[in-house]
């Protein structure tokens, strides 16, 4: 049986996103962020934001909860979904996909847009020039080489998944291009959807099959995040490192 529903959980605020934003805030070139990016967790919010999908995960109806988890291997995807079966009262098997990894930033890492700008000069002009969409920082990745590992992700799932309902946590730019494929959107909308509506800390997409639709799926819920403010959580939009420049970690 392939998959029919996806949920598609970007992680709780992580302690790079902490980092970043300080960074940015204090106009730093460096975010000093506490480990290599596979590695960063989440902060006290980041779990409290987690446990709030969890409580909306348990008020699903049967027909409704994920069956199976698929998660990015980096720590905050993966404690997300962790945090969240915890507190929904719910075991379930995990399958780790290094394709829904966090985009790689190359030589950009760690470094602010001030810094890119400062250290790699010729990398903004680049980026300015080819734009968000297409613009690759050596020895990383575009947003079109992350839609590549989405395609592959969805035809997995459209074809060799098992579950009928799988609960994906994952990263913003990750999903953002989930919803990119779904919904076969061109690169001036998806890039409007990011500066308008960017995948807040913890919200919730959901994906379904349709058969009609010209990719075969539909989006039916985008950037949800009712099940934190319902719970008194604080909702958090936080862009991962080098936002300004080249839309890095999420």
């Amino acid at each position: 049986m392939p998959a029919r529903s996806l949920i598609l959980v970007r992680h709780g605020q992580s302690e790079g996103n902490v980092a970043a934003e300080s960074a940015e805030r204090e106009r730093l070139e460096r975010i000093a962020v506490p480990a290599r990016d596979p590695d960063i967790t989440l902060s006290e919010l980041g779990r409290e934001q987690a446990g709030a999908v969890g409580r909306w995960l348990e008020a699903l109806p049967e027909d409704e909860r994920p069956q199976v988890v698929w998660t990015s291997p980096y720590r905050r995807a993966r404690q997300t979904a962790e945090v969240a079966l915890e507190v929904a009262r719910t075991e379930l098997a995990f399958r780790v996909d290094e394709r829904l990894r966090d985009r790689d930033m190359g030589i950009t890492d760690m470094l602010t847009g001030a810094g890119i700008r400062t250290s790699h000069p010729e990398e903004a002009e680049r980026r300015q020039w080819l734009g968000k969409f297409y613009y690759r920082p050596p020895g990383g990745e575009s947003w079109a080489d992350v839609a590549q590992r989405v395609r592959g992700v969805l035809t997995d799932m459209a074809h060799a998944e098992r579950h009928d309902r799988v609960l994906v946590t994952a990263h913003d730019v990750v999903i953002m291009l989930f919803t990119y494929v779904a919904e076969g959107l061109d690169e001036e909308a998806v890039l409007s959807r990011a500066r308008t509506d960017g995948l807040k800390n913890a919200a919730i997409c959901r994906l379904e099959r349709d058969e009609e639709s010209p990719t075969g799926w539909v989006v039916t819920d985008y950037n949800i995040d009712t099940h934190l403010r319902d719970l008194g959580v604080e909702v958090t939009a936080q862009p991962g490192a080098t936002d300004e420049v080249g839309d890095g970690r999420g």
